[in-house]
């Protein structure tokens, strides 16, 4: 049977992509989930390890699927050939149990494993530079409520509305005024 696998690392990124390069491949069944690669313990690509069987493919679309660690992709694939599965990744080719996969997925990985940590490193040296020339430079999201809003909620909140009452007329969570509260009473200081 060729088995699929789709991931990606976070909850707004999309699968689709992978999903129908999966199915133009021909692939029985597709197994996905949203799971950062950088762990280990993924608990869909776990049930699809143990489901494979001699005979049996494993697709995913890039080498970065099963991993982003060198050490882990070798790890992963000794467990596949030792089953007697074979590996297709889309964007190379099939891979067995033979010299030349062995080599091949060593070298892959590895350079999978350097890609990925030149991205960290240029990624890393970006935010340096930022913070040293840029004075509006911050990490993380932007907020999505202005600071106009949450100055009228927190307004509202010492008047004494309640904080449900709030909630429900602004759509703010609580989380987020209760760190924006607490953000905003520290500056005030």
């Amino acid at each position: 049977m060729n088995f699929g696998y789709a991931r990606v690392s976070t909850n707004g990124q999309k699968l689709e992509t992978q999903i129908d390069l999966l199915n133009a491949a021909g692939v029985d069944r597709i197994f996905q989930e949203k799971y950062t690669g950088t762990t280990t313990n993924r608990p869909v690509f776990n049930q699809l390890l143990a489901k494979l069987t001699e005979g049996d493919q494993l697709t995913v679309t890039k080498f970065d699927r099963f991993a982003r660690n060198t050490s882990e992709v070798l790890s992963t694939v000794k467990k596949l050939f030792n089953k007697g599965v074979t590996i297709n990744v889309l964007n190379f080719g099939v891979i067995d149990n033979s010299p030349t996969g062995q080599l091949t997925v060593t070298i892959l990985s590895a350079v999978a494993q350097f890609d990925r940590d030149m991205i960290l490193t240029r990624t890393q040296e970006g935010k340096d530079y930022a913070r040293k020339h840029d004075p509006n430079f911050h990490e993380g999201r932007n907020n999505k409520y202005s600071d106009e809003q949450i100055s009228q909620a927190y307004w509202l909140y010492k008047k004494g509305t309640p904080l449900q009452t709030i909630i429900k007329e602004t759509g703010i969570s609580s989380a987020t005024l209760y760190r924006r509260f607490k953000k905003l009473t520290s500056e005030n200081k």
